[in-house]
């Protein structure tokens, strides 16, 4: 399977920002599009975000659109989701997975531990 390892995740005060990469590790991730996932307590996992194998297509679902950008250096093997003005309801753990379809994993990506971010005061 496809393993990522997430990091860069922690507490940030509302309004903040955060920034969390994806490394992938054995494998060239530019043959991929790349998508973001979080879930919240009591929630299910949700994709909140693509970006393709080149860089030049994202997309997002409305409650992070605008504030959050995916962008991938493919040299480096990363993903990133900057997230701007962060809110108390982005606290999630986050993952990092092959994208299908944009917010769907596809079935070759494992899950990885993911990242755990916290938007509090």
């Amino acid at each position: 399977q496809l393993q990522f390892v997430e990091s860069g995740g922690g507490l940030v005060q509302p309004g903040g920002s955060l920034r969390l990469s994806c490394a992938a590790s054995g494998f060239t991730l530019d043959n991929y599009a790349m998508g973001w996932f979080r879930q919240a307590p009591g929630k299910e996992r949700e994709g909140i975000g693509c970006i393709g194998r080149s860089g030049v297509s994202t997309n997002y679902v409305d409650s992070v659109k605008g504030r959050f950008t995916i962008s991938r250096d493919n040299a480096k093997n990363t993903v990133y989701l900057q997230m701007n003005s962060l809110k108390p309801e982005d606290t999630a753990r986050y993952y990092c997975a092959v994208s299908q379809y944009c917010f769907v994993k596809d079935i070759r990506s494992a899950w990885g531990q993911g990242t755990q971010v916290t938007v509090s005061s």
